[in-house]
């Protein structure tokens, strides 16, 4: 699994999004909605938050579609 920041993921009804990434540590938000954007962010590490994230599944980013001429 490849994280990077900015990253959505969506177990059990909650929303997680990488909010910091580095070495040994991830700062996430766990949100219930993900227009409020309001949540708590939490610091844990790496091996944790992968613990957190087993079950879930990432969100894809929206593309804008542009016409290739």
């Amino acid at each position: 699994m490849k994280l990077c920041q900015g990253q959505v993921w969506k177990k059990d009804g909650e929303y997680i999004r990488i909010v910091r990434l580095e070495r040994l540590e991830v700062e996430y938000k766990s949100m219930e909605n993900l227009g409020d954007k309001s949540g708590s962010k939490i610091v844990t590490s790496k091996k944790d938050f992968c613990r957190l994230l087993k079950g879930a599944h990432q969100l894809q980013p929206k593309t804008s579609e542009t016409p290739t001429l």
